[in-house]
């Protein structure tokens, strides 16, 4: 087990919660209340995490046994809303256990 896992599981659960935070609400508020500075507040912070999300689950990949195709669809979690979630029940809580 990689020693990054909880940092990553960690992270993915933030990255996750700034998408849907971002998309959900700090989107529509700048595009129909016309107040965009929810998205500047939040868009940093998720820019950032992302960044971090790919980073680890890359530097993860290896330790995990991850082949190609894992891999792949654990970074194409990070674009889909509420896939980090999915990512962390079904590739790394199973894990902890």
């Amino acid at each position: 087990m990689s020693k990054l896992l909880p940092t990553f599981r960690i992270v993915a659960l933030l990255e996750g919660v700034s998408y849907i935070l971002l998309l959900f609400i700090a989107t529509p508020l700048k595009y129909f209340a016309n107040d965009p500075q929810y998205v500047k507040l939040l868009g940093m912070p998720h820019g950032l995490l992302f960044i971090a999300y790919v980073v680890i689950a890359v530097l993860i990949s290896k330790d995990m046994q991850w082949n190609n195709r894992t891999l792949w669809i654990v970074l194409l979690a990070s674009i889909i809303p509420f896939g980090t979630f999915y990512i962390d029940k079904k590739y790394l809580k199973t894990v902890n256990a």
